[in-house]
């Protein structure tokens, strides 16, 4: 296990790069801690299989530093860094069983057979694959071929950190929440660095302790899962998290206030007085009530989703989501909304200017 510090890395697929569109990664000072869990999270093409590659080896960065236990590993082949990866698909031998499938770490590195039994049997029992370790891992589920892979990365114990690579890609969703728990309950367990990658925000959220979201080869934000719902950095992470995401709305700055459709929408808290920039009220979904007054909006659909109703407002051109427990109110009905304070945030230009009250 080991802390992984990376400083001041940028990289670029081209030769010389010239402007900060040329870069795949731009600037990226991080530090992850022995043992934790995170989780790096964005769409495709926000450069987070690009950094995982150069955590990993396979890449070398065009500047910057790699760092394990403040030991530089910048160039370093793969084989040396002590890393293992869980890829999208399954990295097993059909031919083989489970247990040679899961020894085979082990036993590259010349691990006498009673310590390989030993790691074996243990990983399997924490995976749930002791019934199934004499059986060919040709004739197993996809589930359990991903298991087996995921034990391959956890059955060595001198790995410096596990690495997965959207490893639940080819699992069929009923299944995908059982091995996201299974694989939170195996950190626990054997408390090794663990990165995940991922451009589905439930797989991060469950998985990690702190999650970076990545945008355009960028760190927008690193928090825990509450945090990043709580109080997004920037309203990328807003979108992004949540279902539906945050309410992103173009608001007019004025009179020490924020304004929309003339409506004065009370704050958190926050530099409001300050001039300059494009300015936003973000608010959640889940902090949007009806009122008698408040803002005038239209419903124009309601969503029944099980445990609530998903309510579109249209406040104006400005469509506005709630998420309301009960009794929502129907289509085409004329409302009014309130969002609450507390939960109110102002942006400008896109990252998070309004503060705690009282800050």
């Amino acid at each position: 296990m080991a802390k992984i510090t990376l400083s001041k890395l940028r990289h670029s697929y081209y030769p010389n790069p010239t402007t900060p569109e040329d870069y795949a990664l731009k600037e990226i000072d991080l530090d992850w801690q022995d043992g934790g869990a995170y989780a790096l999270l964005g769409p495709s093409g926000c450069g987070k299989s690009t950094l995982l590659n150069i955590i990993s080896g396979l890449l070398t960065p065009s500047e910057g530093a790699v760092l394990f236990d403040d030991q530089d590993v910048t160039n370093l082949p793969p084989d040396k860094r002590n890393i293992a990866q869980v890829f999208q698909f399954p990295v097993i031998y059909d031919t083989m069983t489970a247990y040679d499938n899961l020894a085979f770490p082990l036993r590259n590195r010349q691990v006498d057979e009673a310590t390989v039994k030993a790691r074996v049997t243990e990983i399997a029992e924490m995976l749930e694959l002791t019934d199934m370790l004499h059986r060919r891992a040709a004739g197993l589920s996809p589930d359990n071929k991903q298991k087996i892979s995921m034990g391959r990365g956890l059955v060595r114990e001198d790995v410096n950190v596990v690495m997965f690579d959207e490893p639940l890609t080819v699992i069929d969703p009923h299944l995908k929440w059982k091995l996201r728990s299974k694989l939170k309950e195996l950190h626990q367990k054997v408390k090794a660095t663990m990165i995940y990658v991922t451009h589905d925000q439930t797989e991060a959220l469950t998985f990690a302790d702190q999650v970076v979201v990545m945008q355009d080869g960028e760190i927008v934000q690193i928090g825990t899962p509450v945090e990043l719902f709580d109080r997004p950095a920037h309203t990328f992470v807003g979108h992004f998290i949540g279902s539906p995401g945050m309410n992103v709305l173009s608001c007019e700055m004025r009179d020490g206030g924020a304004f929309l459709n003339g409506v004065n929408i009370a704050l958190e808290g926050g530099d409001r007085n300050q001039s300059g920039g494009k300015t936003e009220i973000g608010i959640r979904p889940e902090f949007v009530s009806f009122d008698d007054a408040g803002l005038p909006a239209v419903v124009s659909k309601v969503s029944d989703i099980g445990r609530h109703c998903v309510v579109e407002t249209m406040a104006g051109d400005v469509k506005i989501r709630a998420i309301i427990e009960e009794n929502p109110p129907e289509q085409g009905a004329n409302v009014h909304l309130n969002f609450q304070p507390a939960q109110t945030r102002l942006y400008r230009d896109g990252w998070i200017a309004s503060a705690r009250g009282g800050e």
